[in-house]
């Protein structure tokens, strides 16, 4: 009797306990998955950031009064390729030199040596050096501008790094998609295998296969749903930690970026549990009954 009761306990807990089991493993991955396209889309926008912060310096004739270089600053402005100017008087260029070295250059030479300039940054699908070379070029026909300076090594690096860097996370991405896949379902292979008995005696009354499926798929997917508003949940608390020790990563990892993270990983556990379950169960239902006790 106490045998019994033991086995229906544990008959009663076990529909539970998978539940639990399974939900727990396809969080895990599905946060994995998550810090990936977390990953993948932060270092868009950090390539994006450091390329916007390439400065890009136009140095201006002595002939030039203000009103003339508010109005080319203006026309700079309007220039699809510019993010923004920055204006820089003789003046102003004089002090941050003074205060970089530590003495002023005038008490020796008797006057100020430095041009005044307009800093130039310029939007990210323009931040290379064939564009910046087709820029430089239309600007040098002007004939107040003494010189156009930028480190061109500099923008080769960060374009090269970034490219390669790209192409890094997007294998990576790709294949621990194909490892989430696989972890996913195996988990609920398992979870089905231990129903198989159970899927062979409603289709040897007469189930359809759609029927077999609906329950089975429906509890996985609601597994799935759990499992990804936990990683969800894990994510952006990991994420808020992160903004709140370091808050300039908010040009980074941006509410845009939250967003496709949370979304993108709500998707996968119902897409990818839905699929698993399909797979698996369809597996199950063509095996003929001897076939059950081998597998």
């Amino acid at each position: 009797m106490s045998k019994s009761r033991t086995y229906r306990r544990r008959s009663r807990w076990s529909p539970g306990l998978q539940f639990v089991t399974s939900g727990f493993s396809t969080m895990m991955v599905l946060l994995l998955l998550g810090l990936v396209v977390l990953f993948v889309m932060s270092a868009r926008n950090l390539s994006v950031y450091v390329r916007e912060n390439l400065v890009f310096s136009v140095l201006l004739s002595d002939d030039m009064n203000v009103t003339n270089i508010m109005q080319f600053k203006e026309e700079l402005d309007a220039q699809p390729y510019v993010k923004s100017t920055l204006y820089i008087s003789k003046e102003q260029a004089l002090a941050e030199e003074t205060e970089a070295l530590g003495m002023d250059p005038t008490e020796f030479i008797g006057y100020n040596p430095f041009s005044a300039s307009i800093e130039i940054r310029l939007n990210a699908a323009y931040a290379n050096v064939d564009s910046i070379a087709k820029i430089e070029s239309s600007l040098r026909e002007k004939s107040d501008i003494n010189d156009i300076l930028y480190q061109k090594d500099l923008i080769e690096s960060v374009n090269r790094n970034i490219g390669r860097i790209s192409i890094v996370l997007t294998v990576l991405a790709a294949f621990l998609a194909f490892i989430s896949f696989a972890l996913i379902n195996n988990t609920i292979r398992l979870s089905i295998y231990s129903n198989r008995f159970i899927i062979n005696t409603m289709k040897l009354v007469g189930a359809s296969w759609g029927f077999i499926r609906r329950p089975f798929v429906a509890r996985h997917v609601w597994a799935g749903v759990v499992a990804a508003v936990f990683a969800n949940a894990l994510l952006g608390a990991g994420i808020w930690m992160l903004l709140r020790y370091e808050p300039q990563l908010m040009s980074v990892v941006t509410p845009r970026v939250m967003v496709v993270v949370g979304a993108s990983v709500l998707a996968a556990g119902i897409v990818l549990t839905s699929l698993c379950a399909t797979v698996s169960l369809n597996g199950f239902l063509k095996m003929k009954s001897r076939d059950l006790y081998n597998v």
